[in-house]
């Protein structure tokens, strides 16, 4: 794993390059692990020159993700993982969308699952909903929370005060589950 000395500390991080890209990327993940994106055939002195520049913003989000409770559960990406797990992840979301509807009663299309790095759910304003397989994981409180969330999109599909006030309905606690999602 490549190596990088940023203000005296030295800092591992995972390197990959994209045709595709079309500027360099850093991202912290949960358990500290720094992630630098470049395009394909990019210059390492640029690279290491931007990552210098960027030094007290790696180290501090670093210094937070380590704090973060990692769960490799919640953080892996394999293909066979999301294979095993979607139809029973699809299974819960059916479920569990039929049981909150009953209260809510919006009209839904799609229920879609996938393995997304970033995102536990969605709505689109087709009315299709996606999760990500990995809820099959997730205590049932939070599961719930996911649940109503994207349901609740359906309603408004916006962070406003009106959307809160929909989920609050079966989810009074949101607030709660909103701060123990950001420590997954």
């Amino acid at each position: 794993m490549p190596e990088i000395i940023l203000k005296g500390e030295l800092f591992e991080y995972e390197l990959k390059e994209s045709k595709k890209a079309l500027r360099m990327r850093l991202s912290v993940f949960p358990g500290g692990i720094l992630k630098v994106a470049i395009p394909k055939g990019f210059s390492r002195e640029l690279m290491e020159k931007f990552m210098r520049k960027k030094s007290t913003w790696i180290a501090s989000k670093i210094g937070i993700m380590k704090k973060r409770n990692y769960d490799p559960v919640f953080h892996g990406f394999s293909k066979k993982e999301y294979q095993k797990n979607k139809n029973q992840a699809l299974g819960l979301a059916k479920k569990k969308l039929e049981e909150f509807n009953r209260i809510y009663g919006f009209e839904y299309n799609k229920i879609t699952i996938r393995n997304s790095r970033s995102r536990w759910g969605s709505c689109s304003a087709k009315k299709n909903i996606n999760f990500n397989y990995k809820i099959v994981f997730l205590p049932e409180e939070l599961l719930n929370y996911i649940i109503v969330h994207e349901l609740c999109h359906l309603g408004q599909m916006n962070h406003s005060k009106s959307f809160w006030d929909l989920v609050k309905k079966t989810i009074p606690d949101y607030r709660e589950m909103r701060k123990k999602m950001r420590n997954i």
